[in-house]
């Protein structure tokens, strides 16, 4: 992954499994996968898309959404600001309790030194 003039383009991997525990309590075996674009634009504004796609390896359940964004970065005083929205929409899915709609929202505050 390597910042260009135009944005970022990237992903990231992840997997966990249980290996300790309570006997009583089912094993997890989990993964997921998020690619991430993000497309500068003037005025410190941006669009992304990033959502992540969420694999059950244990009983084959799965939701897959794809979302899109908007996002602004700006600086006061110090601080760099970065606050974004970015609604996914569940595409494919299996298994109870998936979400067909969620909402990413946030905002980071980089500090000086």
């Amino acid at each position: 992954m390597v910042p260009q003039k135009w944005g970022l383009l990237g992903g990231l991997i992840t997997w966990q499994k249980s290996f300790a525990g309570d006997s009583d309590r089912p094993s997890q075996n989990t993964a997921q996968a998020q690619p991430f674009v993000i497309y500068n634009l003037p005025a410190g504004w941006y669009l992304r898309s990033s959502g992540t796609t969420s694999f059950n390896l244990r009983n084959g359940d799965y939701a897959i959404p794809l979302g899109l964004g908007a996002g602004k970065i700006w600086k006061s005083g110090g601080t760099t600001y970065n606050l974004f929205a970015e609604p996914q929409w569940t595409v494919a899915h299996e298994g109870l309790g998936q979400p067909k709609f969620q909402v990413f929202m946030g905002l980071n505050l980089q500090f000086p030194l």
